[in-house]
């Protein structure tokens, strides 16, 4: 009587998990969601400059940006979106963006303009840092690494995800000229960001 009742709990745990597994797949399957893009599209610098006795930054970078949804059955909801601004590894600015919550459907692009990261910041730069500083100040031109820190919900058809953090802080490596009076040296070439990870676990390998 027993080996009877443990064969039959064993077939319905084996059921279940294999009606989970196809399920999952199936889902997979339907939506099989993509990776949002994130491009800078324009970035004007108007203010950099790095004060060695004191050790402090001020900064004045405006950006423009799009975010384009490539999926065709899932949309976003966007509830937080912060910008992380790096110079040589060390951070010199967040900032929250006070748009309010959006929701991104399906096939849709979204333009963020005039997204505004100024400021003054203590910053400790060592001497290699300050060195590269030196080099970029005399050709105009600096690397600036842009984080997006995000909080979002997906939407499956009529199902909705709770509030989540993507795995990672999305990386934006940009090369921005300084302007001076409205010009610059150069002008800015539009990046892609890397590092997007909304639906997939890049340490799941």
């Amino acid at each position: 009587m027993s080996g009877c009742r443990f064969t039959c709990c064993f077939w319905i745990y084996y059921n279940l998990i294999l009606c989970f597994s196809l399920s999952f797949m199936i889902f997979g399957f339907i939506f099989l969601p993509q990776e949002p893009k994130f491009t800078i599209t324009n970035a004007t610098l108007t203010q950099f400059n790095f004060n060695s006795s004191n050790n402090t930054l001020d900064y004045n970078l405006a950006l423009n940006m799009t975010i384009r949804n490539p999926n065709k059955r899932v949309g976003i909801y966007y509830r937080r979106i912060q910008v992380i601004g790096n110079y040589r590894k060390k951070r010199f600015a967040l900032v929250t963006l006070n748009t309010l919550p959006f929701y991104q459907g399906h096939k849709n692009t979204t333009e963020l303009h005039q997204v505004v990261v100024q400021g003054s910041q203590l910053v400790k730069f060592g001497k290699r840092e300050v060195s590269q500083f030196t080099e970029e100040t005399a050709s105009g031109i600096y690397s600036i690494m842009v984080q997006l820190a995000l909080r979002i919900k997906a939407r499956y058809g009529k199902f909705t995800s709770r509030n989540y953090k993507p795995y990672r802080k999305i990386d934006c490596k940009l090369k921005v000229p300084l302007s001076f009076n409205e010009t610059s040296i150069a002008s800015f070439k539009a990046t892609r960001c890397e590092n997007v990870y909304f639906f997939t676990d890049p340490d799941s390998d």
